[in-house]
C-alpha cells in the first residue's frame, strides 16, 4: 500500500526572480517563526553552451526539529528526483538544438 503523505501548503513571496539566473522566495506555514523555508535556484553559466544549476532550501522554525526526518528523506528526495528530470530535459534540448545546428 502507498504511505500517505501529508500535504503543506504554503503561499510563498518571492524574493528574487532574475530571468535566467535565480529564482528565489519564501514559504510559511501559518505564521513567520513556525515553519518557515527559503528555496532557490541558481543557474551559473559556464561557457560553451554549460551551465551550473544550483538548488537550496533553508528551512527554519519551531517545527524545523520535530519534521527533519522528513525533509532530510522526502524533501531531499523530490529535489533529486526534480533535478534529475531537468538534466535530462536540459540535455535533451541542447541534443534537438545540436542537431538542427548540423
Amino acid at each position: 500500500m502507498e504511505r500517505l503523505r501529508k500535504v503543506m501548503r504554503f503561499s510563498p513571496v518571492v524574493l528574487a526572480a532574475e530571468a535566467g539566473r535565480e529564482l528565489r522566495w519564501l514559504g510559511r506555514l501559518v505564521l513567520p517563526g513556525v515553519f518557515d523555508g527559503e528555496h532557490r535556484f541558481v543557474i551559473e553559466p559556464l561557457g560553451e553552451g554549460k551551465v551550473r544549476f544550483e538548488q537550496s532550501e533553508r528551512f527554519s522554525g519551531l517545527f524545523v526539529g520535530l519534521l527533519r526526518g522528513s525533509l532530510d528523506r522526502d524533501t531531499k528526495r523530490g529535489f533529486e528526483e526534480m533535478n534529475r528530470a531537468l538534466k535530462t530535459r536540459a540535455e535533451s534540448e541542447q541534443e534537438k538544438a545540436e542537431d538542427r545546428q548540423a
